[in-house]
């Protein structure tokens, strides 16, 4: 006898009402029930029914996605030798440990009203991101680029132990980063500073290292100039 029978099978014409209150855990879906105000939680499998609340007040439900989600985080830090950045993560990641997770975020339990609405359920996520996921990927980014010399930083590689320390902090939470994508964002002095220094290496390369010294001297000492394009009609208003 399947599930479904055992579950929702009633005498007479009661079940037609019954059939429409049957809630099953969706395959794209983590369901999270509670009996006692969010103390402790239990998973439903995909394709069991959910149970109702009756007169428990302190029942609570909580779908989880079961499917990858995006995120972002920005913030700023500092990379070896006090150089100050912009950083921008964008961040793939999956729940899956449903029950760890729920345990870092218990606030998701107040939206039980909404646990069957997508967007809430979306809207709330935002805020677990923010509570759980980013927090941890900012601590452990400034802890890796304090150390990481701008100059010298290969992307890819800085992309990959980020990852890798982050899912190492994350994973006994119950998510895991599927990818991340780093971006810097630096001011203009500090740039400039990387390009004289790229530049340099160069000229030592070549053993040019006066030559590269005065050109970097000429290049600093050298007026920057902005040429703006006017159109006719645009001349015509200033006359």
């Amino acid at each position: 006898m399947s599930k479904f029978i055992k579950v929702c099978t009633v005498p007479g014409l009661l079940l037609f009402f019954i059939l429409q209150g049957c809630n099953y855990a969706k395959s794209n879906q983590q369901v999270l029930v509670s009996g006692d105000c969010g103390m402790s939680w239990k998973k439903i499998n995909a394709g069991d029914a959910v149970p109702k609340s009756g007169l428990n007040a302190c029942y609570m439900k909580v779908v989880i996605p079961n499917y990858p989600m995006q995120g972002e985080s920005r913030f700023v830090s500092n990379l070896k030798d006090r150089v100050r950045a912009t950083v921008h993560i964008d961040y793939d990641y999956s729940i899956t440990d449903a029950l760890a997770f729920i345990k870092q975020a218990k606030f998701l339990g107040k939206a039980n009203t909404d646990a069957d609405n997508e967007d809430a359920i979306g809207k709330a996520f935002e805020g677990a991101e923010n509570m759980v996921i980013d927090k941890r990927i900012k601590d452990v980014a400034k802890g890796v680029f304090i150390n990481e010399d701008i100059v010298e930083l290969d992307q890819s590689d800085m992309e990959t132990h980020l990852l890798n320390e982050s899912n190492r902090v994350l994973e006994p939470l119950g998510v895991h980063l599927n990818f991340i994508t780093l971006t810097f964002d630096l001011d203009e002095q500090t740039r400039q500073a990387i390009d004289v220094s790229t530049a340099m290496k160069i000229y030592e390369s070549k053993g040019l290292q006066d030559v590269g010294k005065s050109v970097m001297i000429e290049r600093a000492g050298a007026t920057k100039i902005i040429i703006e394009n006017i159109t006719n009609h645009q001349a015509g208003d200033e006359n």
